[in-house]
């Protein structure tokens, strides 16, 4: 199938804004199926309608262009015009990641400076961790019950300028005197903060602009050959930019996207049978558990023709296309670049990364960042031919924007190596982050957590494999002077604390941590060490809770 994207590299640049993405939509696929979500479902031109509708909302909630608007919902229609509604008014959306708790979600709502939240009821229980009184929040739309919400506030735990209020619903299908018409957004204005972890400091908020969310789209669909016939299924959360990315690339091929609420390895094939889904989206760790299941007729029974799956081992890939007939697509992209690597069905090597797209330049360096020769190692950087492709920045991180950027450069942390074929393999990761369950972790972030414990004097946060072709969290404690841990207690106490993913499942508890002279901790140390007879083991404790009918 030949990708219809290509022809969108001539759109010219001032069209590159997502309000102009929607009006094109509107006008070349009209009633052609374009979305599912939760049982709602859109034609193409009821996007720029419901996202004019919202946008109008957002107005009248006194939202105005370059505010940001947070939202912290499931896979819903309302997150989908709470995203296409702030683009279409000039406003910048913030997504925040459902397994956030009250720490985390006060961050991203201070550091923002969020003026409306959109919250799902299921996730407002949360807000009572909040601290309001270093936001700029004005506003808190509930979808779904507010009567939570209306608690809180009642027991003054909001000040008492928020107004709370449901989710204004009806906007399919609403009078056009309702809607707002499209602002005039420039294709390098922000249409998102996308929240990352840091590796050394708190999550840093990208700054997505227009022109990248339409480039991702673009060369999403050239390198998966995406068509107006395509169905695109995902499983993932539409609060990172791998699943606002599928919708992205059905707006400028006239495909469909459906998104479904989670991953179940269980249910997988049967879901993507159901949905009709010619192309889907895997992460690496999601590739080893689907394997895990037993074989069935499921796993070829569907339409499948495509997958896209970043981080899966080459054994994998290959083990998964002979159970059900899907070539898994590797590449490289992160939320602050694009997708400027990548291979392809007909590739004729595995175990890479892939080959630089059109659009893109890479350099592996050194320290200096200086390119190092073909086969030796060193970091990517990677920055695009055209305006606007890549991130502009970190929200209110000068100094971090700077160090990402320097020489004009994206330095993307990861250590690479580029082949005499020109294919680019990974080798690590430079800094210190780890990868969980898709999810991006901040050390740093799990470390405060931990170091707020009464009974951790010091810790260290790092990363170990697993069988999952993946990150697990390990954590190394040493106790306060005349005190124990006890490591089921500190797991409690992160769990109320942190997103799931960030708990670690490994624990040592050490009489001292490996310092350098000047007293920084050496992680190296800790990492080689790894996980020993010692080690507590949060998954084989849980496995030994279980009753026996239920293993």
């Amino acid at each position: 199938m030949t990708s219809k994207a290509g022809k969108v590299r001539a759109i010219p640049p001032a069209q590159r804004t997502l309000p102009a993405m929607l009006q094109r939509q509107a006008a070349l696929f009209g009633a052609r199926p374009l979305l599912k979500v939760a049982g709602r479902q859109w034609a193409h031109r009821d996007a720029a309608a419901a996202a004019a509708v919202r946008s109008a909302a957002f107005a009248q909630a006194g939202v105005v262009q370059g505010d940001r608007i947070a939202v912290m919902a499931g896979n819903c229609i309302e997150f989908m015009e709470s995203f296409l509604g702030a683009g279409w008014l000039g406003a910048v959306v913030v997504p925040v990641n459902t397994a956030s708790m009250g720490p985390q979600i006060g961050y991203f709502l201070s550091n923002n400076e969020a003026k409306l939240l959109v919250i799902g009821a299921e996730f407002v229980e949360r807000l009572k961790a909040v601290d309001f009184g270093r936001t700029a929040l004005c506003e808190i739309w509930v979808i779904g019950d507010i009567g939570e919400v209306e608690a809180i506030v009642a027991s003054r735990e909001l000040p008492p300028g928020v107004r709370v209020s449901r989710y204004p619903e009806g906007v399919h299908g609403a009078e056009s005197a309702q809607a707002h018409p499209p602002a005039a957004v420039q294709p390098g204005d922000p249409l998102a903060v996308l929240y990352t972890s840091g590796t050394t400091g708190p999550a840093k908020g990208v700054i997505c602009p227009h022109a990248q969310y339409f480039w991702w789209g673009v060369n999403s669909a050239e390198v998966l050959g995406v068509g107006r016939d395509d169905v695109l299924c995902t499983t993932l959360p539409l609060f990172h930019i791998n699943a606002l990315n599928t919708f992205a690339q059905a707006a400028v091929t006239g495909a469909e996207v459906v998104f479904e609420s989670r991953f179940s390895a269980s249910g997988f094939w049967p879901t993507m049978r159901a949905s009709g889904a010619t192309v889907v989206y895997l992460l690496g760790a999601m590739v080893p558990i689907l394997l895990a299941q037993p074989e069935g007729v499921a796993e070829r029974n569907h339409s499948v023709r495509i997958g896209l799956g970043p981080g899966v081992p080459s054994a994998a890939g290959q083990a998964f296309k002979a159970r059900t007939g899907v070539t898994l697509l590797e590449g490289y992209g992160s939320t602050e670049t694009n997708f400027a690597i990548a291979t392809a069905p007909d590739s004729s090597r595995g175990g890479v990364m892939g080959w630089l797209r059109q659009g893109f330049e890479a350099r592996v360096a050194d320290d200096d960042d200086v390119a190092v020769p073909a086969g030796e190692a060193g970091e990517l950087l990677l920055r695009p031919d055209e305006p606007y492709a890549f991130a502009s920045g970190y929200f209110n991180m000068p100094e971090k924007t700077v160090e990402a950027w320097r020489n004009l450069w994206f330095h993307t942390g990861d250590r690479v190596v580029r082949d005499a074929d020109g294919a680019f393999r990974f080798v690590d990761r430079i800094k210190d982050a780890i990868r969980r369950r898709g999810e991006n972790i901040s050390s740093f972030e799990v470390e405060q957590v931990l170091a707020s414990h009464p009974g951790v004097a010091s810790c260290a946060v790092y990363p170990v494999r697993s069988e999952l072709a993946e990150d697990e969290v390990m954590a190394a404690l040493v106790a306060r002077e005349g005190m124990q841990i006890d490591i089921v207690e500190v797991v409690e106490f992160c769990t109320s604390r942190l997103p799931y993913f960030a708990v670690p499942r490994y624990i040592d508890v050490l009489l001292d941590l490996p310092r350098t002279e000047n007293g920084k901790v050496q992680k190296f140390k800790l990492r080689e060490r790894g996980v020993g007879p010692q080690t507590w083991d949060g998954q084989l404790a849980r496995s030994r809770c279980r009753p026996e009918s239920a293993i």
